[in-house]
């Protein structure tokens, strides 16, 4: 019996970008659960930031070392969803305004955007989301370039700090609301794909 798949495996799963993803989850959960407790804001910001700049950091180490692969996709979304949804309990725990606003953003990013990224594994050669471009590329460019990430979660947390300051307390919800829009777009346009009745548009990644 060969022995290669338990050769291969522990090096997928052990391997430097995963460790990464699993220190800064904890990370980032730790800092929520202070966040919980003392009502911070200070926290909140910690908190959003291990997590950003963690997510950033495993992606560029598997990229940069060639250590790309399928499951570490996939523990990647399922620790962004773990951050995001105990930091953003912590900011309606903290603030009860901002309730509604980051009721709407953990409905499409915890159901629309999770069946979305998950959506790459219909196509079994690609190892992430970062490569649906070769699907197609206003699906990409909606929800997976720089800047779609960068505004996915940043926006929301942003105008939340900015309605904090200025009492603009309409603008999260709009911001919340347009994430929303975009990502019912992009579900539909992959239905659609999916079922044959509009073409894919695959391109480059800019």
């Amino acid at each position: 019996m060969s022995t290669t798949p338990l050769a291969v495996r522990p090096a997928l799963l052990l391997g430097l970008p995963n460790r990464i993803t699993l220190v800064r989850t904890l990370i980032a959960m730790t800092v929520a659960t202070f966040a919980f407790r003392t009502g911070d804001l200070a926290w909140l910001v910690l908190g959003y930031f291990s997590y950003w700049f963690g997510d950033s950091l495993d992606g560029w180490v598997a990229r940069k070392r060639n250590e790309e692969s399928l499951s570490g996709a996939v523990f990647d979304i399922v620790c962004d969803r773990a951050c995001s949804f105990l930091l953003a309990a912590a900011f309606m725990a903290t603030y009860p305004e901002t309730i509604g606003p980051l009721a709407i953003y953990l409905a499409q990013f915890g159901v629309l955007d999770t069946m979305l990224t998950f959506s790459f594994l219909l196509w079994p050669w690609m190892l992430s989301p970062n490569y649906f471009y070769k699907v197609d590329r206003p699906i990409f460019l909606w929800n997976w370039s720089k800047p779609a990430k960068a505004l996915n979660t940043g926006a929301v947390v942003v105008s939340l700090v900015v309605a904090g300051h200025t009492g603009a307390q309409w603008l999260p919800y709009v911001v919340a609301i347009a994430a929303l829009a975009v990502k019912v777009v992009s579900s539909y346009r992959l239905i659609m794909i999916l079922c044959g009745r509009w073409l894919a548009a695959p391109g480059n990644p800019r």
